[in-house]
């Protein structure tokens, strides 16, 4: 679990209430039914209508990444190509059909069965590649359903606040109606922009890191596979492996 995460929206949040309390403010003056609701609800409605629904439901199975990260064990990627090797070089090629069998990691187990089929080098990289390529952009694209909602909150929150103005300029006869119109201007600008930059941007930014970490895994093993089918040595292997540990 990263707890990097839930510190920081702490932090951030706690920031913000403070500097607002130590400004003579109350926790109270920032909370705003319908400022919330322009804003969120707003928010959501537009990232929504640029959204295909399977990109959606792929953006809502990356969430959780932002508290436990998917794992990418580098040094024991590194560990499992040159057993890899060591059988290939032992048993040949044929020898890592049982290992590709019993491999949890599909993208790792579509490369030593290209292995195990003879392909040659050149077709292992294309075909491993693509699917990266593949893979990657499809991750990408979910991504990019919380930067689009971190790019429309601000503008939502300005929204808010021009249809709380002209609910105050309805009422200027009327006093009593002044201060619940000006309330919601001003909170659902800071609602649009404490969302954004507190919470939506650096929730894409987090996954977009996830992502990229995945596919420089999948890098690794690429490696690792072209490497055995061109006949290296496993200590060569190795060694051009551990570059990929962070």
């Amino acid at each position: 679990m990263d707890f990097l995460t839930l510190i920081g929206v702490f932090i951030g949040f706690a920031a913000l209430l403070g500097g607002n309390m130590l400004e003579g403010g109350s926790w109270n003056s920032l909370l705003n039914g319908p400022a919330a609701l322009i804003v969120i609800g707003g928010t959501i409605g537009a990232a929504l209508l640029q959204t295909p629904k399977d990109r959606i439901r792929r953006s809502l199975s990356l969430l959780p990444w932002i508290i436990t990260p998917p794992p990418t064990p580098f040094s024991e990627g590194v560990k499992r190509s040159v057993k890899w090797a060591m059988a290939a070089r032992k048993e040949g090629l044929l020898g890592l059909e049982t290992l590709s069998e019993t491999e949890k990691d599909l993208f790792a187990r579509k490369g030593l069965q290209l292995l195990v089929d003879g392909s040659e080098p050149e077709d292992i990289r294309r075909v491993l590649e693509n699917d990266l390529i593949i893979i990657e952009g499809r991750d990408a694209d979910a991504v990019r359903f919380y930067e689009s909602m971190g790019g429309y909150a601000p503008t939502i929150g300005i929204l808010g606040a021009v249809m709380g103005l002209i609910s105050v300029m309805q009422n200027l006869a009327d006093p009593s109606q002044l201060g619940p119109g000006i309330a919601v201007a001003f909170v659902a600008t800071i609602y649009g922009v404490a969302f954004a930059n507190l919470l939506l941007i650096p929730i894409a930014n987090k996954l977009a890191m996830c992502v990229q970490e995945q596919s420089r895994y999948r890098e690794l093993i690429i490696e690792a596979i072209v490497a055995i089918a061109e006949g290296e040595n496993p200590k060569a292997i190795e060694m051009k492996l551990n570059g990929y540990i962070p």
